[in-house]
């Protein structure tokens, strides 16, 4: 895993149904992917072996069909599937479809996050353990 930090951007518009934004990122811990698909795009029937998917729908309405019926997503609506369901993502339109895949396939590791009160702060504290920070002033806030 390498070490700092990398940024990417969603580029639903590039003409292409899949971003691999894993591998834009140099994530290597689990998969991350952007499907963008257009009215009437569905993906292949698959299934996985070890891995279980999220789907993050970010526009439109995605339909996931599965053997046990249709589960119809809509925008802000997310969806886990088991590694050993079949499933096949499918646009019914109106408008285009477009979501984040994410996947993977070994045990979380609970929570491991440190919380600090600052950046110069040199002792660590687990996150529910330290109070949320203050809200910004008026004067930091954009706009």
């Amino acid at each position: 895993m390498d070490s700092g930090t990398s940024v990417t951007r969603l580029d639903p518009d590039s003409g292409e149904r899949f971003q691999p934004l894993r591998r834009d990122l140099g994530v290597t811990s689990f998969g991350m992917n952007l499907i963008t698909l257009q009215p009437g795009e569905r993906g292949r029937v698959h299934e996985h072996v070890r891995q279980e998917e999220v789907m993050l729908v970010l526009e439109g309405i995605l339909d996931v069909l599965t053997p046990d019926g249709v589960v119809e997503l809509h925008a802000n609506d997310v969806m886990r599937i088991a590694p050993d369901v079949r499933r096949q993502l499918v646009n019914r339109g109106p408008g285009r479809t477009v979501v984040v895949a994410l996947g993977g396939s070994n045990e979380h590791d609970g929570r491991d996050g440190r919380a600090f009160a600052s950046f110069d702060d040199a002792e660590a504290k687990a996150p529910q353990d330290l109070p949320n920070p203050e809200p910004l002033p008026a004067s930091d806030l954009r706009g």
